[in-house]
């Protein structure tokens, strides 16, 4: 999933070399923790919310399968 997540945030920002991803592991739930650079947040956000909730769906479908809860967290 990290992999997964890597691969479309690197596609939607500027600088996909500042792009960190971080998995936080629970019994349960895995939290991934995306940081990128300052200016390109906005990208990674977009307008509403709407690119953060499609890569959340995206997580959440894909994760589906594994018996493991996915949430992504954007860290700034």
């Amino acid at each position: 999933m990290k992999a997964l997540m890597e691969t479309i945030v690197k596609s939607l920002v500027d600088r996909s070399e500042s792009v960190v991803i971080r998995e936080v592991k629970g019994e349960r739930i895995t939290v991934l923790e995306l940081q990128v650079a300052k200016e390109d947040l906005g990208k990674v956000i977009g307008k509403k919310g709407r690119n953060a909730q499609a890569l959340r769906t995206v997580l959440a479908a894909a994760s589906a399968t594994s018996g493991q809860r996915y949430v992504l967290e954007i860290i700034d």
